[in-house]
């Protein structure tokens, strides 16, 4: 009984996937790719940046015991 209800639920997985979805256009997909590279590199870069303070401050801080 429950074979049929998964077989059942594939098949209307894969209907509504094959025919109820809207699919983005290639140039869709290209401009939301761009943006999450974009994002990605100016998060990178806070990171990286907040990064370099801490070490900073930590190597001030290491130096103050000496």
């Amino acid at each position: 009984m429950s074979k049929l209800k998964l077989l059942t639920d594939i098949e209307e997985s894969y209907t509504e996937l094959r025919y109820k979805t809207s699919w983005p256009t290639r140039g869709q997909l290209v401009k939301s790719a761009v943006i999450v590279l974009i994002a990605s590199i100016i998060i990178a870069a806070i990171v990286f940046a907040m990064d370099q303070v801490v070490n900073t401050i930590m190597h001030f801080i290491y130096s103050l015991g000496q």
